[in-house]
Protein backbone atom coordinates (compact mmCIF):
# COMPACT_ATOMS: atom_id res chain seq x y z
CA UNK A 1 0.00 0.00 0.00
CA UNK A 2 1.58 3.40 -0.81
CA UNK A 3 -0.88 5.51 1.08
CA UNK A 4 0.99 6.81 3.95
CA UNK A 5 -0.11 5.57 7.22
CA UNK A 6 0.55 7.15 11.03
CA UNK A 7 3.28 4.94 11.68
CA UNK A 8 5.70 6.61 9.06
CA UNK A 9 4.65 10.29 10.75
CA UNK A 10 7.36 12.00 12.73
CA UNK A 11 4.99 12.63 15.87
CA UNK A 12 6.78 12.94 19.11
CA UNK A 13 6.21 16.57 20.59
CA UNK A 14 3.90 17.10 17.77
CA UNK A 15 0.17 18.52 17.47
CA UNK A 16 -1.53 15.97 15.38
CA UNK A 17 -5.25 16.78 13.91
CA UNK A 18 -6.79 14.12 14.07
CA UNK A 19 -10.76 13.52 12.06
CA UNK A 20 -12.16 10.32 13.41
CA UNK A 21 -15.95 9.23 13.17
CA UNK A 22 -17.41 9.30 16.41
CA UNK A 23 -20.79 10.52 15.51
CA UNK A 24 -22.40 7.69 17.88
CA UNK A 25 -26.05 7.07 18.08
CA UNK A 26 -27.47 8.61 21.37
CA UNK A 27 -29.98 6.92 23.41
CA UNK A 28 -33.51 8.49 22.89
CA UNK A 29 -35.01 7.26 26.76
CA UNK A 30 -31.81 8.77 28.22
CA UNK A 31 -30.77 12.29 26.45
CA UNK A 32 -27.21 12.79 26.40
CA UNK A 33 -26.52 9.45 27.12
CA UNK A 34 -24.71 6.98 24.13
CA UNK A 35 -26.38 3.98 23.10
CA UNK A 36 -23.83 2.70 21.20
CA UNK A 37 -19.98 3.32 21.82
CA UNK A 38 -18.07 1.50 18.54
CA UNK A 39 -17.40 4.27 16.71
CA UNK A 40 -15.55 5.52 19.54
CA UNK A 41 -13.50 2.48 20.58
CA UNK A 42 -13.27 1.28 16.62
CA UNK A 43 -10.76 4.96 17.13
CA UNK A 44 -9.08 4.04 20.11
CA UNK A 45 -5.91 1.84 18.32
CA UNK A 46 -4.67 5.53 16.10
CA UNK A 47 -5.23 7.47 19.28
CA UNK A 48 -3.28 5.47 21.88
CA UNK A 49 -0.69 5.10 19.35
CA UNK A 50 -0.04 8.54 19.05
CA UNK A 51 -0.59 9.63 22.93
CA UNK A 52 2.25 6.53 23.51
CA UNK A 53 4.54 7.96 21.39
CA UNK A 54 4.92 11.66 22.53
CA UNK A 55 1.92 12.94 20.10
CA UNK A 56 -0.13 15.99 21.26
CA UNK A 57 -3.58 15.31 19.86
CA UNK A 58 -6.03 16.87 18.86
CA UNK A 59 -9.67 14.93 17.63
CA UNK A 60 -12.55 16.38 15.41
CA UNK A 61 -15.67 14.97 14.32
CA UNK A 62 -18.70 15.86 13.46
CA UNK A 63 -22.25 14.47 15.53
CA UNK A 64 -25.28 14.27 13.37
CA UNK A 65 -27.09 17.02 11.16
CA UNK A 66 -26.73 20.59 13.24
CA UNK A 67 -27.26 22.13 9.59
CA UNK A 68 -23.96 24.96 10.14
CA UNK A 69 -25.23 26.02 13.32
CA UNK A 70 -24.12 25.75 17.15
CA UNK A 71 -26.85 23.11 18.45
CA UNK A 72 -26.82 21.64 22.00
CA UNK A 73 -28.36 18.93 20.98
CA UNK A 74 -25.59 17.65 18.39
CA UNK A 75 -22.90 19.22 20.91
CA UNK A 76 -19.93 16.42 21.45
CA UNK A 77 -20.64 16.55 25.34
CA UNK A 78 -21.22 12.73 25.51
CA UNK A 79 -18.65 11.90 23.60
CA UNK A 80 -16.07 13.82 25.76
CA UNK A 81 -17.64 12.52 28.96
CA UNK A 82 -16.80 8.90 27.44
CA UNK A 83 -12.88 10.17 26.89
CA UNK A 84 -12.68 11.73 30.17
CA UNK A 85 -13.94 8.50 31.75
CA UNK A 86 -11.74 6.44 29.58
CA UNK A 87 -8.48 8.99 29.58
CA UNK A 88 -8.84 10.73 32.88
CA UNK A 89 -6.29 14.06 33.63
CA UNK A 90 -5.09 14.01 29.85
CA UNK A 91 -8.58 14.20 28.27
CA UNK A 92 -9.01 18.27 27.65
CA UNK A 93 -13.02 18.88 25.96
CA UNK A 94 -12.99 22.29 23.92
CA UNK A 95 -16.23 23.25 23.32
CA UNK A 96 -16.99 26.07 20.89
CA UNK A 97 -19.69 27.16 18.99
CA UNK A 98 -17.23 28.52 16.54
CA UNK A 99 -15.62 25.26 16.94
CA UNK A 100 -12.12 26.93 16.77
CA UNK A 101 -11.61 30.42 18.84
CA UNK A 102 -8.64 32.02 20.47
CA UNK A 103 -9.58 30.20 23.63
CA UNK A 104 -9.25 26.73 21.66
CA UNK A 105 -6.11 27.83 20.12
CA UNK A 106 -4.98 28.93 23.14
CA UNK A 107 -5.71 25.39 24.79
CA UNK A 108 -4.61 23.44 22.03
CA UNK A 109 -0.94 25.27 21.72
CA UNK A 110 -0.88 24.80 25.47
CA UNK A 111 -1.37 20.62 25.15
CA UNK A 112 1.78 18.59 26.54
CA UNK A 113 3.02 15.28 25.23
CA UNK A 114 0.65 12.51 25.63
CA UNK A 115 -2.33 14.77 25.98
CA UNK A 116 -5.38 14.92 24.09
CA UNK A 117 -8.18 17.18 23.39
CA UNK A 118 -11.44 17.43 21.74
CA UNK A 119 -13.05 20.24 19.32
CA UNK A 120 -16.70 20.44 18.74
CA UNK A 121 -18.89 19.58 16.28
CA UNK A 122 -17.06 20.29 13.10
CA UNK A 123 -20.82 20.56 11.40
CA UNK A 124 -22.08 23.79 13.68
CA UNK A 125 -19.64 25.47 10.99
CA UNK A 126 -21.66 26.00 7.90
CA UNK A 127 -18.58 26.12 5.71
CA UNK A 128 -17.57 22.46 7.11
CA UNK A 129 -19.55 20.44 4.56
CA UNK A 130 -18.73 22.69 1.70
CA UNK A 131 -14.90 22.43 2.29
CA UNK A 132 -14.75 26.09 2.77
CA UNK A 133 -10.72 27.24 2.59
CA UNK A 134 -11.25 29.38 5.96
CA UNK A 135 -12.54 26.91 8.04
CA UNK A 136 -9.82 24.05 6.63
CA UNK A 137 -6.98 27.38 7.65
CA UNK A 138 -8.51 27.06 11.05
CA UNK A 139 -8.46 23.91 11.50
CA UNK A 140 -4.79 23.34 10.05
CA UNK A 141 -4.04 26.00 12.32
CA UNK A 142 -3.73 24.14 15.42
CA UNK A 143 -1.66 21.10 14.32
CA UNK A 144 1.19 20.48 12.22
CA UNK A 145 0.20 17.27 11.09
CA UNK A 146 -3.04 15.62 10.22
CA UNK A 147 -4.21 12.30 10.50
CA UNK A 148 -7.56 10.99 8.82
CA UNK A 149 -9.03 7.97 10.90
CA UNK A 150 -12.63 8.37 9.53
CA UNK A 151 -13.36 6.17 6.92
CA UNK A 152 -17.29 6.69 7.09
CA UNK A 153 -16.70 10.45 6.41
CA UNK A 154 -13.67 10.06 3.82
CA UNK A 155 -15.80 10.09 0.62
CA UNK A 156 -16.96 13.68 1.12
CA UNK A 157 -14.92 16.80 0.54
CA UNK A 158 -14.93 18.66 3.95
CA UNK A 159 -13.02 20.96 5.36
CA UNK A 160 -12.24 18.65 7.74
CA UNK A 161 -10.46 16.14 5.68
CA UNK A 162 -10.10 17.32 2.42
CA UNK A 163 -9.42 20.58 2.91
CA UNK A 164 -6.97 20.28 5.85
CA UNK A 165 -5.21 17.43 4.03
CA UNK A 166 -4.38 19.98 1.47
CA UNK A 167 -3.12 22.40 4.09
CA UNK A 168 -0.83 19.84 6.65
CA UNK A 169 1.87 16.60 5.98
CA UNK A 170 -1.18 13.94 6.23
CA UNK A 171 -1.33 10.14 6.78
CA UNK A 172 -4.39 7.82 7.83
CA UNK A 173 -4.81 5.81 10.81
CA UNK A 174 -5.16 2.11 11.63
CA UNK A 175 -8.70 2.60 11.03
CA UNK A 176 -8.67 3.55 7.17
CA UNK A 177 -5.36 1.24 7.19
CA UNK A 178 -7.14 -2.02 7.69
CA UNK A 179 -10.41 -0.46 4.92
CA UNK A 180 -7.71 0.00 2.25
CA UNK A 181 -6.27 -3.36 3.00
CA UNK A 182 -9.86 -4.90 2.88
CA UNK A 183 -10.88 -3.58 -0.28
CA UNK A 184 -7.24 -3.91 -1.43
CA UNK A 185 -8.00 -7.85 -1.67
CA UNK A 186 -11.50 -7.75 -2.48
CA UNK A 187 -10.72 -5.82 -5.78
CA UNK A 188 -7.99 -8.90 -6.62
CA UNK A 189 -10.91 -11.51 -5.24
CA UNK A 190 -14.65 -10.16 -5.21
CA UNK A 191 -15.67 -13.07 -2.94
CA UNK A 192 -14.11 -11.35 -0.23
CA UNK A 193 -16.70 -9.54 -0.10
CA UNK A 194 -18.99 -11.73 1.40
CA UNK A 195 -16.40 -13.69 3.31
CA UNK A 196 -14.25 -10.99 5.03
CA UNK A 197 -15.40 -8.87 7.99
CA UNK A 198 -14.87 -4.74 7.30
CA UNK A 199 -14.34 -2.44 9.56
CA UNK A 200 -17.02 -0.48 7.55
CA UNK A 201 -19.50 -2.25 9.56
CA UNK A 202 -18.77 -0.03 12.92
CA UNK A 203 -17.80 3.45 11.09
CA UNK A 204 -19.91 3.68 8.34
CA UNK A 205 -21.39 7.27 8.93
Amino acid sequence: MNKKTVKDLDIKGKKVLVRVDINVPLSKENKGEIADDTRIKAALPTIDYLLDNGAKVILMSHLGRPKGEANPEFALKPVADWLENHYGDKFHFLPSPEVVDDEVIRKTADLKEGELALLENTRYIAGETKNDEEFSKKLASLAELFVNDAFGTSHRAHSSNVGVASLLPSAVGFLIEKEIEVMGKALEDPCLLYTSPSPRDATLS
